[in-house]
């Protein structure tokens, strides 16, 4: 199983899980519906960095995540920067990184047995409509705790191909996929071996 949760008694640590899952939540979507000012972005992000002084994690913790996005970053501001402007490059851009920073926050400071909790408590009326409140509780705790993940193979994928001098192109695209592929059939084969899957 995915464990990224660092130990430790910052207030964020301390905060009930439920509370920094509706954070997430709520973030994301005012993120969505706010206005495309770039002020707002900029404030956005600096609240999320902020959130990781709180925490008690010493800058290189933000900056490796940060780090770890860069390609991700660039692809992306990249295409926008070319096809809609720079403008909208900053603050979509900018939207995507806060709301994935805050997610890296979230597995941080959370453990996964606390976030499946939650999810369990919110999804369970569902049951009523025969939803499988487990799958569909474990389907969103790892999809919020692969973010960092994926954003980590696509950071090696691109380290090994710069150390072996190939192109910076493009096709690092496929190996990432591959990787995240593979990642997510040892996933099923640990879900699996617990009767989960």
């Amino acid at each position: 199983m995915i464990q990224l949760y660092r130990p430790g008694t910052s207030a964020v640590h301390r905060l009930p899980a439920a509370v920094k899952l509706a954070v997430l939540a709520v973030t994301a979507v005012a993120l969505s519906l706010a206005p495309p000012d770039p002020w707002i972005i900029g404030v956005a992000l600096a609240a999320v960095f902020s959130l990781y002084g709180l925490a008690r994690f010493p800058p290189i913790v933000p900056a490796a995540e940060l780090w770890r996005l860069r390609w991700i970053v660039l692809v992306l501001g990249a295409a926008l920067w070319i096809f809609v402007g720079p403008l909208t490059a900053w603050i979509n851009t900018g939207r995507v990184v806060a709301l994935v920073l805050l997610a890296g926050l979230l597995t941080l400071t959370t453990r996964m047995g606390e976030l499946l909790a939650v999810l369990h408590a919110v999804l369970r009326p569902l049951r009523r409509c025969g939803v499988d409140v487990e799958a569909v509780a474990m389907t969103v705790s790892l999809a919020i705790t692969l973010v960092p993940v994926v954003a980590g193979f696509a950071d090696q994928v691109r380290e090994a191909q710069r150390a072996r001098g190939a192109r910076l192109g493009i096709r690092w695209i496929v190996p990432l996929m591959v990787r995240t592929l593979r990642h997510a059939d040892d996933v099923g084969d640990a879900l699996a071996a617990r009767g989960l899957g």
